[in-house]
């Protein structure tokens, strides 16, 4: 029984390591291997001329060293081979695993693989740079699953749902219109957040008839490239040169990279690579001894064990080094520590301080981490310089996300104005909002703007699309896309980092499935029809980013600058929101900006200052030349509408 995996001893007694060179060290004439298992009574590595299937080579027995490391040399040049590793404890031969370290394995992830790293470089890969970024409020991130940009069958992309698929330029649906590369470099945004990348298990790569679909949110091997994604799962090289060669085109075409990690939870539980090698340590205890789950997964990780949080640095230091990955996404970040996470983003601010942290400030459950451990929203105030997603700005703004027929302020719902005001602040501090009528957090806590990353919707749970669909049926077509626009001009008006779920800006659908993981394509892909048919709406959105980006009011770094130049407007019609920007510090060329937004369902005339004003956006025309003006000091707003004035 799993739960006998914990009799090993109290983990707190274990050594730590703090060398840097855990896995493999290979030589042209001597590689070793290096592993932590410090409860092991042996340790033995198996050499493999396949990377799965009975043709063992070799057995190799390793030596105890100091700190719980076993270490073992071979003096030949093991080029081109697979191996594992087994760990005896207390009298029982566990499964072969790759080691946490490996960095190269064969088909499926079941072993490890010696490889020439140098050899995986594309060419011109020593002078790839990260594009230009001058502050984390200049972000806007596009998170995009690997597969789903290119499988559909009118893509136009010949690579589908591989790595090199995001390399590929002139690519075009069957109207001609630009997909995959070209069509979001044309949108604007800044990151390409890819869903998780690393190799990961429920996907059987030995078999790509199936095509089988999953998010990869079951981590295998978290320091490797996921090999169905490759063109060539056996051989380990292939994956991480094709992996290379996609963050380096999106780097020359203008785009950073951020990668998202599951360091929370692993994949397979007592049978994970982790727990083979060493039993229990790297994972939580409930008080029956059994895995703790608050990932919701059957597990979930111990940053705060040494060797776990030495695991996790280890982990982003070599992505952001070796890959040259621009940002994390930590998913289910408050089962993390705190501390952990703060020695992460200090490692990786070494490397670039421009490289970009967030995650989910929740778990998915309870844990045995105190509270006041835990890297969740509430604590932002102890972790410079990393970010939360806001749920206050995503519920506001579309329903409570776990009742899918609930409303938002942008499908009619009243009674959210303070919610949709402390997003429009990026959760910080702000003199005007009411913070006992906010829905969720009571009070502010981002404590800088760089710490809140707003969104309306993302890859969990529906798309924007149908999620409206399903809280309003009844409505038109028409009306629909009213909503759907107005959700995402808060997102890209608002302060903090704006958020786009891939596909959003043509509409995106899954057909009303909510939880897609493994869902088949035809529920995931990027439809790319819908652009041919939505082209006004992709157009609106690359207006609406090109606005957010000439424009610095949209974007200030710093709390004390929304405190003095943004103000809210006294409203007294329920289902709108106005405020006023400032532009002088923020070196805006517009003088003032007036932002409303009416999320009512019929129209509303609301009190504005006085004077003459360009209106730049008016629901779905947008035009920062300007639209038409408009004199006087009332200002009449259509319903399910957003409206953007200036004066320069």
């Amino acid at each position: 029984m799993e739960n006998n995996l914990f009799i090993v001893g109290p983990y707190i007694d274990y050594p730590s390591y703090s060398g840097a060179d855990l896995g493999l060290t290979y030589g042209a004439t001597a590689s070793t291997f290096k592993v932590w298992a410090p409860s092991a009574s042996q340790l033995r590595l198996k050499l493999y001329s396949n990377a799965i299937g009975n043709n063992l080579i070799n057995t190799i027995y390793l030596d105890k060293t100091t700190e719980g490391v076993w270490e073992g040399i071979v003096t030949e040049n093991l080029i081109g081979r697979y191996y594992t590793f087994q760990a005896e404890v207390l009298g029982e031969w566990k499964a072969e695993v790759p080691d946490p370290y490996a960095k190269a394995v064969g088909t499926n992830g079941l072993r490890g693989q010696v490889i020439n790293f140098g050899k995986t470089n594309p060419s011109n890969w020593e002078n790839d740079t990260r594009p230009f970024l001058e502050k984390f409020t200049d972000i806007i991130i596009y998170e995009l699953h690997v597969r789903d940009l290119s499988i559909e069958k009118h893509s136009g992309i010949q690579h589908k749902g591989k790595f090199l698929g995001l390399t590929e330029l002139n690519t075009k649906n069957a109207e001609d219109l630009s997909t995959g590369l070209d069509h979001i470099k044309s949108l604007g945004v800044t990151h390409i957040h890819l869903l998780p990348s690393y190799d990961f298990f429920t996907i059987d790569e030995g078999k790509p008839e199936e095509n089988a679909y999953n998010w990869g949110y079951d981590p295998q091997n978290y320091n490797v490239p996921e090999g169905s994604y490759s063109t060539n799962p056996e051989d380990g090289a292939v994956r991480i040169r094709e992996f290379k060669k996609l963050v380096q085109t999106l780097h020359q075409n203008g785009l950073r990279v951020i990668l998202d990690v599951v360091y929370n939870h692993t994949g397979h539980t007592g049978a994970s690579n982790f727990n083979q090698l060493v039993p229990g340590y790297y994972y939580r205890q409930d008080e029956k001894n059994g895995f703790s789950n608050a990932s919701g997964c059957g597990n979930e990780t111990a940053s705060e064990r040494p060797m776990m949080r030495k695991f996790m640095i280890d982990s982003v230091r070599y992505w952001a080094e070796e890959y040259h990955i621009d940002g994390f996404r930590f998913d289910l970040m408050g089962i993390h520590d705190i501390t952990t996470m703060n020695q992460i983003t200090e490692v990786l601010a070494e490397i670039d301080p421009t490289i970009f942290v967030y995650g989910e400030g929740w778990t998915g459950g309870d844990s045995p981490l105190s509270e006041e451990q835990r890297a969740v929203k509430k604590h932002m105030n102890q972790m410079k310089g990393i970010a939360a997603f806001s749920d206050d700005m995503r519920d506001a703004i579309k329903g409570q996300v776990f009742s899918p027929e609930d409303t938002g302020f942008a499908s009619g719902k009243k009674g959210l104005e303070e919610s949709i005001k402390f997003g429009i602040v990026a959760a910080t501090t702000h003199s005007q909002i009411d913070y006992d009528k906010v829905d969720y957090s009571k009070t502010p806590w981002a404590t800088q703007p760089i710490q809140t990353v707003n969104y309306a919707s993302c890859h969990d749970n529906h798309t924007l699309w149908d999620r409206l669909l399903n809280s309003q049926p009844d409505i038109t077509d028409a009306d629909r896309v009213k909503m759907h626009i107005l959700a995402n001009t808060i997102v890209l008006t608002s302060q903090g980092i704006p958020f786009l779920h891939a596909g959003v800006e043509m509409l995106r659908t899954k057909n009303g499935i909510e939880n897609s993981y493994k869902s088949p394509d035809s529920i995931n892909q990027i439809d790319w029809s819908r652009k041919s048919k939505y082209l006004n709406v992709v157009k609106f959105y690359q207006q609406l980013i090109l606005l957010r980006k000439n424009h610095p009011a949209f974007r200030m770094p710093t709390t004390e600058m929304i405190q003095e130049n943004l103000f809210f407007l006294t409203i007294k019609e329920s289902g709108v929101v106005a405020y006023l920007l400032k532009g002088a510090e923020s070196k805006d060329a517009w003088k003032e900006i007036l932002v409303v937004f009416n999320g009512s369902q019929e129209a509303k005339r609301i009190d504005i200052p006085k004077g003459q004003w360009m209106v730049a956006l008016d629901g779905e025309d947008i035009n920062e030349e300007g639209l038409y003006t408009i004199a006087g000091s009332y200002l009449v707003v259509d319903y399910s509408t957003a409206m953007l004035l200036f004066r320069e």
